[in-house]
């Protein structure tokens, strides 16, 4: 790990005039950085000071090509000078690309259709309005999603989430939608011809990445479609090849009626989309719902080099191959404070036996690691999808530095 030149009193210093200057302009929302970052290549960031860190946790999931890599930058190099932002009066060449493309790679074919927001929590908040026009008659009053689920910060978000802490200082917030354990038995009892939709993670990413029970989706698709409920799955955090397969759904065989996407689509560029499968494509109308910077070419542009870099550098066979290496090497650490590896490819949660994820954290970061704490119980992994050997050789080493030093 490169270190800075500078003395210990200067780093100092240099610490405070930015964490100052970022306290009197920004909203305190976030807590203080960890680090004022502003170089990064690859699967490594470089702070302030020129101290390199290892990034697995890639702006949490979204760096799907790392940092800096050619084909983005010179995608978003050509279409800046080219055509940024045409508002939606207009379409442009790589905005119907991107969609035609999403239409191949769900699997959702002509019958499907594509919206594009500026974010995974705009795209949530398309899938509660495309939830809403499915109530019908209004026979159809409620919405399912599960308990400790996140769907977004919005207040369309919040309703869909499923953390009480998170809600309450904003109610009342959208009404109709019910929480329901992450379990088959659950779901079966809740299912009936009062619900429009369910809307799941197929990995409970914020939970402390979770996945659902063996069989849940599958049994959902039969239980939805029996309903005439729509099955909506937010894939913002498993989409793109995070975990194995393009999306996470593909892994049990079942078709959404809806899907959301954001995150690792555009690879640092802000991008979200809504995939509409089969009748749900009918539900909007003209004027029902809209965005005056969703799809323009520069986001779009992004995405498109991002899933080409994907595709032919086939990203997805190394989420799952290098996620498998990952879990070998935590057994092959084997220490007695991961009790557990859950998901599934390069989106990874580490059980821990006492609740010091938060400091576990902070000892990868003065390691040169980034990593993450969803909770108090948990490490997230998510590296870039270009992740190779040496950088796991890294992690590793920075890795076990981390656990000796607590």
């Amino acid at each position: 790990m490169s270190t800075d030149t500078l003395n210990g009193d200067s780093i100092n210093d240099a610490a405070a005039t930015w964490q100052q200057r970022y306290s009197d302009s920004l909203l305190p929302v976030f807590g203080m950085p960890l680090a004022l970052l502003v170089r990064g290549e690859g699967c490594y960031v470089w702070d302030d000071q020129g101290t390199e860190y290892l990034d697995f946790l890639a702006g949490i999931a979204v760096n799907a090509l790392g940092h800096a890599h050619p084909a983005l930058v010179a995608a978003v190099s050509e279409q800046v000078a080219t055509l940024a932002h045409v508002s939606n009066y207009f379409a442009s060449p790589p905005q119907i690309e991107l969609a035609e493309r999403l239409q191949r790679l769900t699997g959702a074919g002509a019958a499907g259709r594509v919206f594009f927001a500026n974010s995974g929590t705009e795209a949530n908040e398309a899938a509660l309005k495309l939830a809403r026009l499915n109530m019908g008659d209004g026979s159809r009053t409620r919405i399912l999603t599960l308990t400790d689920s996140f769907h977004g910060r919005t207040m369309g978000g919040l309703a869909l989430s499923g953390k009480p802490a998170m809600r309450g200082p904003f109610l009342p917030v959208p009404g109709g939608v019910d929480h329901i354990e992450p379990t088959i038995e659950a779901h079966e009892a809740a299912i009936d011809n009062t619900v429009a939709a369910l809307v799941v993670e197929p990995v409970q990413g914020e939970a402390g990445v979770f996945d659902l029970p063996a069989g849940y989706l599958a049994r959902a698709r039969e239980l939805c479609t029996a309903h005439g409920v729509l099955l909506i799955l937010d894939e913002i955090q498993t989409g793109v090849a995070r975990t194995g397969d393009w999306f996470a759904f593909q892994h049990d065989g079942i078709q959404p009626d809806a899907l959301t996407l954001a995150k690792g689509l555009g690879g640092g560029v802000p991008i979200g989309a809504l995939v509409t499968f089969g009748a749900a494509s009918d539900l909007f109308s003209r004027g029902q719902h809209g965005s005056t910077f969703g799809g323009n070419p520069l986001a779009t542009a992004a995405a498109n080099a991002v899933l080409t870099v994907i595709e032919t550098d086939d990203l997805v066979a190394n989420s799952a191959r290098r996620g498998q290496q990952l879990r070998e090497i935590i057994a092959r650490i084997d220490s007695p404070l991961i009790t557990e590896v859950r998901g599934r490819g390069l989106l990874l949660g580490l059980g821990l036996s006492q609740p010091v994820a938060a400091e576990l954290a902070a000892a990868a970061m003065a390691n040169g690691l980034i990593v993450n704490a969803p909770n108090a119980s948990t490490i997230r992994l998510a590296p870039p999808l270009i992740v190779g050997d040496a950088e796991l050789a890294e992690f590793e080493r920075r890795f076990r530095s981390a656990l000796a030093s607590l």
